[in-house]
């Protein structure tokens, strides 16, 4: 359900994660020491290569696809996201495992990568629901997710265990494919003032 597929916008391209992007994925995670955010999954730079077998795998298995978040001007990698914890007899999937590089985020780069994505689970793919879920404590995410249109579900209790051992709480948020229309306009307006 998941074929790779490139995703291009003003600002980035959206990329399909190949062997090839792992410097340049590292470079985008060093930048802002991403891995020390206790709020999140971002893989340490050590441990990059057990992070894109994981994101193989899940490809692999028709879980989802990892793009890697590409600065149109630059070149550069400067972060990844991914359609994560498919249901394809649900019509439904996550975006999740996003990131970007410090010196990138508060940048429309963010806001274009989920208008790409959104486009693409809720046109080309036809879905009906699209997912995001983040740490409970994580209320940088948790307002990133509502600036794009999506509403909070509700608190998975005890959801999941971070590496450190903390019990995390998970808040989740939707969008469906009725609210696409409007969404959609809302985040072109918001690149486009």
């Amino acid at each position: 359900m998941y074929k790779e597929v490139t995703l291009e916008g003003s600002h980035l391209r959206l990329e399909p994660l190949q062997t090839q992007h792992r410097d340049g994925l590292i470079r985008a995670i060093c930048d802002g020491e991403l891995w020390k955010l206790f709020v999140t999954l971002i893989p340490h730079p050590d441990h990059i290569d057990a992070y894109m077998e994981k994101a193989f795998h899940s490809h692999r298995n028709g879980e989802g696809l990892t793009f890697v978040t590409i600065d149109k001007a630059s070149g550069q990698i400067v972060g990844s996201s991914r359609f994560m914890n498919a249901h394809p007899q649900h019509q439904r999937v996550e975006i999740g495992s996003t990131f970007l590089a410090k010196r990138y985020q508060r940048t429309p780069f963010n806001t274009e990568a989920k208008l790409l994505m959104l486009t693409h689970a809720f046109e080309s793919l036809k879905l009906n629901r699209v997912e995001f879920l983040t740490d409970f404590l994580n209320q940088t995410s948790r307002n990133a997710i509502l600036r794009l249109g999506a509403k909070m579900e509700g608190i998975l209790r005890s959801h999941m265990v971070m590496p450190d051992g903390r019990v995390r709480d998970s808040v989740i948020f939707s969008i469906t494919r009725h609210e696409w229309p409007g969404v959609k306009q809302h985040l072109i307006s918001k690149l486009n003032p």
